[in-house]
Parts: C-alpha cells; structure tokens; sequence
C-alpha cells in the first residue's frame, strides 16, 4: 500500500472562531415519548424561529394509556433529560405527555427534570395548556382527547380546580398511542369544530401529543371562530415564553399571535 504525504504549504492547521451555534436565543430540550410519533414532527414546524433549537431525548413507556403504565415514567424522566445536551445550555426542559403529566404531578416532573437539569425552566403539555388559556382569557374550554373515561374524568378535575370549567368533552377513547398517532386529520377537524359551535365553548384545546393538529390550527380558528390549542402546540409557545422569545406569529394561530 503506498503512503501519500503532503509537502510544503499542502496542509494548513486553521485559526477559528465560536459563536453560538444554532441555539443562539434558545437551547429547549425535549423529553418524547418511545410510542410518540407524532411531537417532534409538529415541534419542527412550530419551531422555525431563528436561533431557536430543540434536542430530544426518548423515555421508556408502554403504548397502553392507563394511570398505572403513565405512572411508570417517574423515575425514568432524569435519566432522560441527562442526555440531552450534557454539560452544554440548556434554557427549557418540556416532558411530553400530558396525561402523565397530571397522573405523576407536575411539580414532580419539574423535579425529576432538575435532579438532571438543576433550576431549569420546566414546562408540560398540560402545564402549557393552563397558561395559554389564561392567556386568551378562557374560562370555559371544550376537552377533546383519544382516551379512556376514566382519564377524561380525572383531566376534567385536574383542570377545573386550577381555574377553568370544562363545559365539554368529547373522546376517540382509544387506549392504544401508536394507533393514536393515526387517527386522522378529518376525524380531528369534525371534533373541534362539534365542540366548537357550542355556545358554552370559548375555546377547544385537543389533549394528547400524539394527535396531529398543531399545523390546521389557525384554520380551525378560522372556521370556528374561537381559539383552538393542542398539547404540542401550546407546549411549543411556552417553552419559547419561558425561553424569553417573544416573537409574534399570528399565522399560526391565536396563541402565537400574543
């Protein structure tokens, strides 16, 4: 085998320089779901943002959605989030699910995230669905979800009691989240606009980050006339807020558009 060298000025060690990479405003870091097939899709289209990144890591779950699998998670959630970005900045952490979300607490899935990611912004699917219905000043949502009655019944609770009535619910209640993430687009647009025309609705939020909705939302508000927000979605605007990035997008949608 014959050896190539390089003489004279043929190789030259290079001086650089560093800047902030693609994260330069915001570094979020995104805890998915293993059965999840739908977030990191609909983060990729919401977050466009110059400057603005986000790195996933997968935790371990069963596809079955019951309050014992959901439960399971708790101590899988620091070992998630010590991969991502490990020793680099991170400015939000945001765990998607949001049943598990409110069957672990959240204040224990901020927890859990800090024993990886010590004083972090934290946020979840149903953390970030109560703070963009205050901020569009709803106090009476419709509940749209693909599960069980008995987690509708207890997110129905979890809700009313941090301030805003859910006058309406309506449920694919479906327990398998693989086959969740195909439930399709004209089944998800007939349901929010069903609940929509209710009088008693001021606003639909779709729970569940495997349902695809987050790219139809500005036009369902269209055709309703009333804001509409999903877990994706809304998680995506308060990690940004949480993140200091204020931007304005009315082209997405209500929310965005704060």
């Amino acid at each position: 085998m014959s050896t190539i060298s390089l003489q004279g000025d043929a190789y030259a060690r290079l001086d650089f320089t560093l800047d902030d990479g693609i994260c330069r405003r915001a570094a979020i870091g995104l805890v998915v779901l293993a059965t999840d097939h739908t977030i990191e899709h609909e983060w990729r289209k919401l977050l466009t943002q110059d400057g603005v990144a986000f790195y996933e890591s997968r935790i371990l779950n069963s596809p079955d959605i019951t309050p014992d699998r959901l439960a399971e998670m708790d101590g899988r959630i620091a070992p998630a989030v010590a991969l991502i970005r490990p020793a680099e900045r991170i400015d939000v952490v945001a765990f998607g699910c949001t049943s598990a979300s409110m069957v672990i607490g959240e204040e224990n899935v901020f927890a859990r995230i800090r024993e990886a990611r010590p004083g972090v912004a934290c946020t979840t699917p149903i953390t970030a669905a109560l703070a963009a219905l205050r901020a569009l000043g709803v106090q009476r949502a419709a509940l749209l979800t693909p599960y069980v009655r008995s987690i509708n019944d207890y997110m129905r609770s979890y809700i009313e009691a941090r301030g805003v009535r859910v006058t309406r619910i309506a449920s694919f209640e479906h327990a398998n989240d693989n086959e969740v993430a195909r439930i399709d687009t004209a089944s998800l647009q007939a349901a929010v606009e069903r609940l929509g025309q209710n009088p008693d609705v001021e606003a639909v939020f779709v729970s569940c980050t495997s349902l695809r909705i987050a790219e139809r939302v500005s036009a369902l508000e269209a055709r309703i006339g009333k804001p509409v927000i999903s877990s994706n979605f809304a998680m995506a605007w308060h990690a940004l807020r949480l993140a200091g990035v204020e931007d304005r997008e009315p082209h997405r949608g209500r929310l965005f558009a704060l």
